[in-house]
């Protein structure tokens, strides 16, 4: 993979024009307004946010963040701000008038797409000073005009897997700085340890001595969440009942190989608020009396530091999802992915960090048929997946620096 270099960054006119805003802004902390947190049903999605939150105090840490969000609720606000006591959250009409005035730089968070479009074009008219995309996929789809536009007009724009980057090369999009920069969630470092302990001594699971299991419909069915109050989509619901028994087959022949071969208990466990039931619809209840006997059913939604406190004491995690592995990564811990095409391409950034052998593609039946033995090698040989865990944080955290360093250099 190619990246653009520093030097280059540096030359760039941009950079040069920006030069006054770096002398006004030299006497206090920079600020930026990071526009992130989509939603709440998916620890993935909530996990953007303080991963990138986390990253800035690492790597910039004389640098103010607001955080402009799209949902905050369910507890997502006090866990945030447990761990970021002295983050602004901007809400209300006065409140972001005042960041638009007062922050340097418009931050677009991680997300499956420009998520908020309408934001920088705001932005952009109401202020006229630059903003910049960490972290986004760019599905060919929805690489429209609009969006074309918008890219180039970013000051930098880091893609989360190189195929959206070689999408946006192909539909002409030219930022100054257009690079591999991973997904924000691999920079979460959110803990509940109290009750990740409680769950896992309630549950007898012993550090190192299990894995997590996590199921996924082919489409997130929102339609099953009450507070969205939004209708069935017959089209996208059918296509997940079509495929549910083929997408999770083999995610009970690697759980039934995994305890009936080696020590481990799996954990069956959720990234979103619709899959517990279908854990247990697809998973739990179709394994055997004797593989049932030393697997836990999760029957609970939880957050995003409850979670990453159960996984970091695992010894991996596998399934459908994609940024509970993200997080698992970012922490040292082995994840395996699979992936079919209606997820877009971000799950094809494991290709990009090292970990093509962790990548299933559930569209081909030779890499379906080769996951569960995938998932085997990993418990039965956990050292060896960690030090291929810890190979994959290292280069994802070069890359973390590499591109937190940037938003300093715009500002």
């Amino acid at each position: 993979m190619k990246f653009v270099n520093r030097r280059h960054f540096l030359q760039t006119t941009l950079f040069a024009a920006m030069a006054a805003a770096v002398s006004a802004a030299e006497k206090r902390p920079l600020r930026i307004l990071l526009r992130s947190s989509w939603q709440t049903i998916n620890i993935g999605d909530i996990g953007h946010t303080p991963g990138v939150l986390a990253l800035i105090e690492k790597h910039l840490p004389n640098t103010e963040v607001r955080l402009w969000p799209g949902d905050v609720s369910q507890g997502v606000r006090e866990m945030l701000l447990g761990r970021f006591p002295s983050l602004n959250i901007v809400q209300g009409a006065e409140a972001l008038q005042t960041a638009f005035a007062e922050c340097d730089l418009l931050l677009h968070g991680s997300g499956p797409s420009l998520v908020a479009p309408d934001a920088l074009e705001r932005w952009t008219k109401e202020t006229g000073k630059p903003y910049g995309v960490y972290g986004i996929t760019l599905p060919p789809a929805l690489a429209t005009e609009r969006v074309i536009a918008l890219l180039s007009k970013a000051s930098f724009v880091f893609f989360r897997d190189s195929v959206s980057l070689q999408v946006a090369k192909d539909k002409g999009v030219n930022s100054p700085v257009m690079e591999f920069g991973p997904d924000g969630a691999f920079g979460v470092d959110l803990r509940d340890d109290a009750k990740a302990s409680a769950y896992l001594a309630k549950n007898q699971l012993l550090d190192g001595q299990f894995l997590c299991c996590i199921p996924r419909y082919r489409h997130t069915p929102s339609w099953l969440i009450p507070r969205k109050k939004r209708p069935i989509d017959q089209a996208k619901h059918e296509q997940n009942e079509l495929w549910k028994e083929h997408d999770h087959a083999p995610l009970r022949e690697a759980i039934t190989r995994v305890v009936r071969e080696t020590p481990m208990k799996v954990l069956i466990c959720p990234e979103d608020e619709t899959q517990m039931a279908l854990g247990k619809e697809m998973i739990f209840d179709k394994l055997s009396d004797d593989v049932q006997a030393k697997c836990v059913w999760r029957e609970e939604f939880w957050l995003t530091d409850e979670a990453l406190s159960v996984y970091v004491r695992s010894a991996g995690v596998f399934g459908n999802e994609m940024h509970s592995p993200i997080m698992c990564i970012g922490n040292g811990i082995p994840a395996l992915v699979c992936r079919w095409d209606t997820q877009t391409s971000k799950g094809l950034m494991w290709r990009d960090i090292g970990l093509s052998e962790w990548l299933f593609d559930f569209d081909n039946e030779p890499e379906v048929r080769a996951m569960p033995a995938a998932v085997l090698a990993l418990a039965k040989d956990p050292a060896t997946a960690k030090a291929k865990a810890l190979k994959a944080k290292a280069f994802v955290e070069e890359r973390q620096r590499h591109t937190i360093k940037a938003l300093g250099l715009v500002i």
